[in-house]
C-alpha cells in the first residue's frame, strides 16, 4: 500500500457522494506492501491489498414478534437463500434499532444481527447518553469538552451537528418508552463524567444502554414492516461498478443456526455492526465485537478514518484482584463505568496512594486517554496488574441506587464496593476510527450508509468523550433516514437475477474431524493475533513495536492461511470462526497501519519516539481504497460484476 500525508486545502469527491470536506493535496509518498496471496493467488486475509493512507482533514432465517417465529414475506423471485427488501440493516444495536424504526414508515425493513438482537455494545453502555438537558450548560460549553477531549482532532461542524440535535433526540427516545432516572425535583438526573464541564449525562442507573435496547427492541418487535433475522453472520457485500463508482446491492450472509448462506439483496443498506474491541485479548465489548463490518466495508473499497485511535476503558473490573474469581475465563471484562469516576471515585495504587494528581490537574475526571496512561504507568512502574477504584467514601444508599448492577457484579464475588475499593484495569473500549462518513451517514459507496461506532464521522477526533457514543448513534442513524429514503426512489436498478454474484458455500466437505482441528488452529491464531496487538500496539506505542507487529501480524495471517489451505479448505468457503478471524486480521492491520502512518502523540495514540503534538499534523488518517483490488476470498472478485 501506498502511504501519503496530506496538506493543502480543496475538496474531496468520491463517485456521486460529494464530501464537502476540506483537504487534501498528496504531500509525500512512501511504498509500503502487503503480502500477495498464498495458495493459487487467493488470499483468505488479505482485504483491499493495495490501500493508500492519507491524512485529510474533515469538515464534514426467520425474525421474532412476540417470541413467536415469523416468516418473511416473499416475492415471486425470493426463496429461502434469497430475500428482498427495501431497507437492510446490519446491526442490532442503538443505531441499526433507531433507523429501522424511522425507515420502516417508507418499505420493508431487514435487520440481521450475529447473535441475539440484544447482543450488542448499546446493551453494555452503562454511564449514559449526553445531551444539553440542563438551562445551565449550553451546545458551545459541550462542543468545547468533545473536541478538548479529542484533542482538537474532531470536526467543528460534526461536533456541533451532534450537540444540537443530541437533546431531541434523547426527547424520542423518552417519547418511545425509554425510562432514565429522575432526581427529586422530578428532572431527569443528569450525572456528570471525566472531560465534561456540566452534569449533562442521562442515564438509568448503570444500565443505561440495556434500557434504550429495551425501549428500541420493543417498538421493533411491533413494527409489522420491520423482520429480525437472528444468528445471521454477514460476510460481504454484494457490489457493482457504475463507472469509477461502488454501488452496494445488498450483503451475504451465514445462517449460524442453519449453517445455510442467505443473500439480502435492497437498494439501501445501513451499517451499523459496532466495533472490534476483540482484536485485543481483554475488551469491555461482547464477543460479537471482532470489527465484521469494518472490514466487510474495506473488501468493498470503502474508504477508511482514523483507525488508529482505539479508546482503552481505564477502568475494567480486574477479576485477578476480587476476593472470589470468576470459574471461568469471561468473553467480554465486566465494565466499571465513568459515571463511578464522576461521582467521586477515587484511584489509587495497591499502596493506597493516589496517583492520578502527578499526571493531570483535572485528576480522576480527565478524559479516557490520560487516566488509562496514568494507571498504565503505575501499573509498569509498580510491576502490578491492577488498581483500585474507590467510591465506599459516598453514602452506600447513593452508591447502592447509582450502580446497582456493578454493587451487584462485585458482591458475586465477595466485594463490597460500599466497603471496599474495586480492582481495575484498562481494556478496549471503543474504535474512534471506522468507515468514513459524510454528515448524513453517507460513504464513498453507493447505497451504503453508517452509523455507530463502525462509522467515523468526526466527532470523536483522536479521542471519544465519555456518553458521546450513544448520542452520536442516535444522531447519526436519524440523519441517515432521508438520504436512504431518497435514494431508494430513485433507483431504478432490477435486481431480480440474483445470479450475478457467486455464492459462497459452506465446507460440508470436510469430515468432523478436519473441522475441529481448524477451529482449535484458528482459536489459537486469534490469541496470538490477540497477545501481538496488546503487547505491541496497547496504550503506549513506538515505532519499532508498530514495525514489529507489522512483521508478526503478516507472518502470523501467512502461517494461518497455509495451515487452513492445507486441510482442504478453499477459497469459496466461509465459517463463523474462520471469517471472525480474517476481520480481526484486516482490522489489526488497518489499525497498525494507521498508527505508523501519525508521527505524533494525540489522544489515544501515544507514541514514545514522537511525545508531542505537532499542529502541523493535526489531521485525521485516512485510507483510500487502490483503484485496482487483487481477486482474494475476501474481497470477492466475484461480488464485483458490472451491473447493468
Amino acid at each position: 500500500m501506498t502511504t501519503s500525508i496530506a496538506a493543502g486545502t480543496g475538496s474531496l469527491h468520491f463517485g456521486s457522494v460529494g464530501y464537502k470536506r476540506r483537504g487534501c493535496r498528496q504531500a509525500s509518498v512512501c511504498d509500503l506492501t502487503f503480502r500477495r496471496g498464498v495458495h493459487k493467488e487467493l488470499s483468505w486475509s488479505d482485504a483491499v491489498s493495495k490501500l493508500k493512507v492519507t491524512r485529510t482533514i474533515f469538515t464534514q432465517s426467520a425474525g421474532y414478534r412476540n417470541g413467536k417465529p415469523i416468516l418473511a414475506v416473499k416475492s415471486c423471485l425470493e426463496d429461502s437463500s434469497t430475500r428482498f427488501f427495501d431497507f437492510v440493516v446490519i446491526g442490532s444495536g442503538v443505531a441499526g434499532l433507531r433507523y429501522a424504526l424511522e425507515v420502516a414508515k417508507q418499505g420493508s425493513v431487514a435487520v440481521i444481527t450475529k447473535a441475539e438482537p440484544h447482543e450488542s455494545n448499546t446493551n453494555y453502555a452503562q454511564g449514559g447518553v449526553s445531551a444539553v438537558l440542563c438551562p445551565l450548560d449550553s451546545v458551545e460549553s459541550h462542543v468545547q469538552d468533545t473536541m478538548v477531549a479529542g484533542a482538537h482532532l474532531c470536526d467543528e461542524e460534526t461536533v456541533r451537528v451532534v450537540c444540537t440535535e443530541g437533546p431531541d433526540r434523547i426527547r424520542e427516545l423518552i417519547a418511545m418508552g425509554a425510562s432514565f432516572d429522575h432526581g427529586e425535583d422530578g428532572n431527569l438526573h443528569l450525572a456528570r463524567e471525566g472531560g465534561h464541564s456540566h452534569n449533562r449525562i442521562v442515564h438509568a442507573a448503570d444500565m443505561t444502554g440495556r434500557e434504550i435496547e429495551r425501549a428500541l427492541l420493543d417498538a421493533v418487535i411491533n413494527d409489522p414492516n420491520i423482520q429480525m433475522f437472528q444468528h445471521h453472520f454477514a460476510i460481504d457485500f454484494l457490489t457493482s461498478q457504475d463507472g469509477s463508482e461502488t454501488v452496494c446491492h445488498g450483503v451475504d450472509t451465514l445462517n449460524t443456526k442453519t449453517q445455510q448462506v442467505v443473500r439480502f439483496l435492497s437498494k439501501v443498506i445501513l451499517l451499523a455492526s459496532g466495533g472490534a474491541g476483540h482484536i485485543y485479548p481483554t475488551t469491555t465489548n461482547p464477543p460479537v465485537a471482532t470489527g465484521d463490518g469494518m472490514a466487510m466495508a474495506h473488501r468493498a473499497q470503502a474508504v477508511m478514518s482514523n483507525m488508529e485511535f482505539v479508546q482503552f476503558h481505564p477502568t475494567a473490573l480486574a477479576d485477578e484482584g476480587l476476593p472470589k474469581q470468576p470459574a471461568t475465563a469471561r468473553d467480554n471484562a465486566f465494565l466499571i463505568t465513568e459515571a463511578v469516576r464522576g461521582d467521586g471515585g477515587i484511584l489509587y495504587n495497591l499502596d493506597m496512594e493516589r496517583f492520578m494528581p502527578l499526571y493531570d490537574e483535572r485528576a480522576e475526571l480527565a478524559p479516557r486517554d490520560v487516566v488509562a496512561r496514568g494507571i498504565d504507568d503505575q501499573l509498569k512502574k509498580r510491576n502490578e496488574k491492577y488498581v483500585l477504584l474507590d467510591i465506599s467514601h459516598k453514602a452506600r444508599d447513593k452508591i447502592l441506587s447509582h450502580f446497582p448492577n456493578i454493587a451487584a457484579e462485585c458482591l458475586r464475588h465477595g466485594l463490597d464496593i460500599t466497603r471496599q475499593p474495586i480492582p481495575v484495569v484498562p481494556a478496549a473500549h471503543y474504535m474512534c476510527g471506522g468507515v468514513r462518513a459524510g454528515l448524513q451517514g453517507e460513504t464513498n459507496i453507493r447505497g451504503l450508509y453508517v452509523a455507530g461506532e463502525v462509522a467515523c464521522t468526526g466527532l470523536h477526533g483522536a479521542n471519544r468523550l465519555a456518553s458521546n457514543s450513544l448520542l452520536e448513534a442516535l444522531v447519526f442513524a436519524r440523519r441517515a433516514v432521508q438520504p436512504s429514503i431518497d435514494h431508494k426512489n430513485s433507483s431504478s436498478l432490477d435486481l431480480s437475477d440474483s445470479g450475478l454474484w457467486g455464492r459462497p458455500v459452506v465446507p460440508k466437505t470436510l469430515n468432523s474431524s478436519v473441522m475441529q482441528q481448524l477451529l482449535d488452529g484458528t482459536r489459537k491464531a486469534r490469541k496470538d493475533l490477540q497477545s501481538i496487538m496488546w503487547t505491541y500496539v496497547g496504550i503506549v506505542r513506538s515505532t519499532t513495536r508498530l514495525l514489529t507487529a507489522e512483521r508478526m501480524i503478516s507472518e502470523l495471517e501467512t502461517d494461518w492461511e497455509n495451515f487452513l489451505f492445507r486441510q482442504g479448505w478453499e477459497p469459496t468457503m466461509v465459517g463463523l470462526e474462520a471469517c471472525e478471524m480474517r476481520n480481526l486480521f484486516c482490522c489489526s492491520k488497518l489499525v497498525v497501519s494507521s498508527a505508523l502512518a501519525r508521527h505524533e502523540s494525540r489522544g489515544l495514540h501515544y507514541t514514545i519516539d514522537f511525545p508531542h503534538l505537532e499542529e502541523s499534523k493535526r489531521l485525521p488518517t485516512v485510507i483510500f481504497p487502490c483503484s485496482t483490488v487483487n481477486t482474494t476470498w475476501s474481497s470477492r472478485q466475484l461480488y464485483r460484476h458490472t451491473v447493468s
